[in-house]
């Protein structure tokens, strides 16, 4: 489940990042990379545990199941938390920077009057 979500997510903000001009502004191709690298290190884990298990890998319990599903969205959500921190961080559309400064002139106005 851990790998189809990565994948999921990866493939949505592939096409997301390549269709629209406004999330390559926002960085939206950093979370490409993030999807992609788990997708490829849960298909090593994948691979790797089919070698140990064989036919019994494909026949999983349901909490396995239900626990790699809640691993799967956990990166997810990781993974957008640090994309908004970077976002954030690196202010692409200037937002921040212009909200700061109004709030700095608010102050100054407040201080004159």
């Amino acid at each position: 489940m851990t790998l189809l979500i990565a994948v999921f997510a990866a493939v949505v903000c592939t096409v997301l990042w390549y269709t629209n001009e406004k999330a390559r502004i926002m960085k939206v191709g950093l979370m490409c990379w993030m999807f992609w690298g788990a997708s490829l290190m849960w298909l090593v884990d994948a691979v790797t545990e089919y070698t140990e298990l064989r036919a019994a890998y494909f026949t999983p319990e349901p909490t396995d199941m239900l626990n790699d599903t809640f691993l799967g969205l956990s990166v997810v959500a990781l993974a957008l938390v640090i994309w908004m921190v970077c976002v954030l961080i690196k202010d692409p559309m200037g937002t921040v920077r212009n909200t700061l400064s109004s709030g700095k002139e608010s102050t100054k106005e407040a201080e004159q009057a």
